[in-house]
């Protein structure tokens, strides 16, 4: 696995944009912009004037359009404008714009980039999610390749606000960090399985977060059994491979004892359904079912670099989903670490199963309020696509924080219902529960599943199945992995909140 851990820093720089040194300067640009706007058109001898009446370029969005800087007194060699179409200039579309145009200077093998901070809305959040953007362009999905050339070194990133000042330089810095954690939760998701089994998972994981000063403890099968956690070894049953769980410790000085933040990610480093197999088109992504275990590691990762405020916990139950002789079978019946009882009625809903030891085990390390986020259903892919990932949670108040949280961050999330009702289609004949209520509902009856384990916590449910992987290449995300998550779960440990949410 090639290493993103250490990367240069992404220059801020202020002043006209004359005065900027680069090989590249791309500028947002909108439909509603005029020609001469910005000083661009003269700049470029007329050219930006000429592709517009031409309709050569028509700031569609993501649309791009490149030309030469021909004015002797502007330093930058060439000129790229980036489509902003006509909606909302938000810090999200800048971020998408970002990554679109540096994914383009890459491709050109551009040494050097700037970007030029353009939009409407809190200029700290524009030009992080700028910074953020640019280091999204610069993941590589293909590090197993040995044919192709290899891929372009990523330009020299400058981020340009004309009136940059101290909180801007920090904002930049931060989006970077938030960027690189996102690279590294997508370099593990786009790990084989064969080579990220739950003990490798554990290993890089507690070398990425360890690495920024967050405590790791790798609990071993032996002390999985001895805490009762026997969804977990259930799922684990079947496999050669031992269980990992990795607990994630950020205790920074002076911070409170409540409220304490637990993050919870699904750890499934390869599923294959169990007895319950999976049907043999595409199961090999389903090495991505670790996405969003990798997520919560690579956020506590980022909230120890962004030195966050507050107490975090993070759990990561790790294991393979395997249809060996030894592994659990329809009709079983398994005992949580909660006390609790369910009855497996197919195998392949093993992702709850192991949720549910792991958000026992944050509330007994002390969390005060829980986020979990996991692959974990077909049925909200059905419900919301590819591009928006399930919530779910209670209370309301909690629910409808982390919703704006996720939207602030990039990570387009939707609520979906809990009603009491749903609670029905999980009852079982001679357990506390079955692990799936079936295909009415399915994404709801998993996530009233993990409901059982919150026991009254606060608590919010990510369902990413949807929006880990992208099937398809769009101009802002190559086909693959996407991080989604990372941002989201980082910015939640500065918000602040009561005990109640």
């Amino acid at each position: 696995m090639a290493s993103v851990y250490a990367s240069t820093p992404i220059v801020c720089t202020g002043g006209p944009l004359s005065a900027v040194d680069t090989d590249l300067l791309i500028v947002p640009w909108f439909e509603d912009d005029v020609p001469g706007a910005i000083g661009l058109d003269d700049a470029s001898g007329g050219e930006v004037a000429r592709a517009l009446s031409s309709k050569e370029f028509q700031a569609k969005t993501y649309d791009m359009f490149l030309a030469p800087i021909s004015d002797r007194s502007w330093r930058a060699r060439r000129l790229a404008l980036v489509g902003g179409g006509a909606g909302e200039r938000d810090s999200a579309l800048i971020r998408k714009l970002a990554t679109t145009a540096g994914l383009a200077a890459r491709q050109r093998r551009v040494a050097r980039a700037a970007f030029a901070v353009r939009g409407t809305g809190d200029p700290l959040e524009l030009a992080q999610a700028v910074a953020e953007g640019l280091t999204l362009a610069e993941f590589y999905g293909g590090s197993y390749k040995t044919t192709d050339p290899p891929p372009a070194a990523p330009p020299t990133w400058t981020v340009v606000v004309i009136d940059a000042n101290d909180q801007v330089v920090a904002a930049v810095a931060r989006g970077r960090i938030l960027g690189e954690c996102s690279n590294m939760a997508r370099e593990l998701a786009n790990e084989p399985g064969n080579t990220l089994t739950p003990r490798e998972f554990a290993k890089r994981t507690a070398a990425l977060a360890s690495q920024a000063g967050v405590k790791v403890d790798i609990l071993d099968e032996t002390h999985i059994e001895a805490l009762g956690m026997r969804l977990l070894l259930g799922v684990a049953r079947g496999s050669a491979e031992p269980p990992r769980l990795i607990v994630f410790h950020y205790d920074p000085p002076g911070a409170p004892d409540t409220p304490v933040l637990g993050l919870v990610g699904k750890g499934i480093t390869f599923d294959t359904g169990g007895i319950s197999i999976k049907p043999a088109e595409k199961m090999e992504q389903m090495k991505d079912d670790m996405a969003g275990g990798a997520a919560v590691a690579c956020a506590m990762r980022a909230i120890a670099l962004l030195k966050a405020p507050m107490r975090v916990i993070g759990v990561v139950p790790a294991t393979e989903n395997m249809p060996g002789s030894r592994a659990v079978k329809p009709g079983d019946v398994l005992k949580s670490a909660a006390g609790k009882t369910v009855e497996v009625i197919n195998t392949d809903a093993e992702g709850r199963l192991v949720l549910a030891d792991g958000l026992w085990y944050a509330r007994q390390l002390g969390a005060t309020h829980l986020v979990d986020v996991a692959t974990l259903t077909g049925a909200v892919v059905v419900a919301l696509g590819k591009i928006t990932s399930g919530l779910f949670g209670a209370p309301d108040a909690w629910v409808e924080r982390v919703r704006r949280v996720a939207d602030r961050a990039g990570d387009r999330v939707w609520p979906m219902p809990l009603f009491d009702e749903y609670r029905d289609q999980i009852k079982s004949d001679i357990a506390d529960m079955i692990n799936t209520g079936g295909r009415a509902a399915g994404s709801i009856t998993a996530a009233m599943f993990l409901k059982e384990f919150a026991d009254g916590v606060p608590w919010v449910h990510l369902d990413i199945a949807g929006t880990a992987w992208a099937d398809e290449a769009k101009p802002y995300l190559p086909k693959g992995p996407s991080g989604v998550g990372v941002r989201t779960l980082a910015a939640l440990a500065f918000e602040t909140f009561d005990v109640k949410g």
